[in-house]
């Protein structure tokens, strides 16, 4: 687990409400994506068609484990390894998954050419990952890609579930963008937290403060990616050597691109 010091912030780490911070960062997220719960289940129903109920996963960019979480309350048997960079998530899925066995958390960062030699494992059934990798342009992204395949076994899948618009359709795209930002509006007129609050709260957490402020030296404040189209990850990945890829999910924005190995 992350060291958190010693003396008031060790004691202050003990006393920490490690659940609240993950569901907490679940309703941010939500306030994004409403159907949020609908591609993780479709993910995990797409997991246990293809490599059963016992898979081992690697949860990639997992944050403060939220796949993880939903992987295990459906699927006892599984065991997930979550991969970040993310020095505050990480603290705060680390807190949450205490304890359980089924469970192993890697810091590493998906730039870095070797990144996966600092996992546990030479390969997993599934590799899943959700909102995370639109933080990359489209080259590295299909560099991340080859090197998820030489992890995911023969017969295994990976699934990436994120924005992907389509550029044929730009009056589809802004009449669902108005919609779902009308939507947004409301609810935040209700009291949701938006990204920006939710981690000014974490900022002045006496355990998160400083993994939050070194997770702002590493990634700044905004994602700098370009968020290609569904049919442009469903290539990339068969270019990476996955045997078959495409959409197995979609919202008016959103997709979940499955590459079988």
């Amino acid at each position: 687990m992350t060291e958190t010091g010693t003396g008031t912030e060790a004691e202050a780490a003990l006393g920490t409400d490690w659940r609240a911070w993950q569901d907490s960062w679940d309703r941010q997220q939500q306030w994004y994506l409403p159907d949020r719960e609908e591609r993780f289940r479709i993910m995990l129903d797409m997991v246990e068609a293809v490599v059963g109920t016992a898979p081992r996963v690697l949860d990639l960019a997992c944050g403060t484990g939220s796949i993880t979480d939903r992987l295990l309350k459906r699927f006892p048997d599984a065991t997930s390894v979550g991969v970040d960079l993310d020095p505050a998530l990480l603290t705060i899925a680390e807190g949450t998954f205490a304890g359980d066995d089924r469970v192993t958390f890697v810091t590493a960062d998906l730039k870095d050419p070797g990144w996966t030699a600092a996992l546990p494992h030479d390969s997993y059934d599934a590799v899943l990952t959700a909102t995370a990798l639109h933080w990359l342009f489209s080259e590295p992204l299909a560099t991340l890609y080859g090197q998820v395949a030489t992890v995911v076994r023969d017969g295994g899948v990976f699934m990436n579930a994120d924005h992907m618009p389509d550029p044929a359709t730009p009056r589809i795209n802004a009449a669902e963008s108005a919609h779902r930002h009308r939507q947004m509006d409301r609810a935040k007129a209700e009291g949701v937290l938006d990204w920006k609050e939710w981690w000014q709260l974490a900022a002045k957490d006496p355990v998160l403060a400083e993994p939050t402020a070194k997770r702002f030296e590493i990634y700044g404040e905004h994602a700098d990616g370009d968020m290609p189209s569904a049919e442009w990850h469903a290539r990339a990945l068969r270019e990476a050597g996955f045997a078959e890829a495409r959409p197995v999910w979609a919202s008016p924005s959103d997709a979940v691109i499955l590459g079988l190995k």
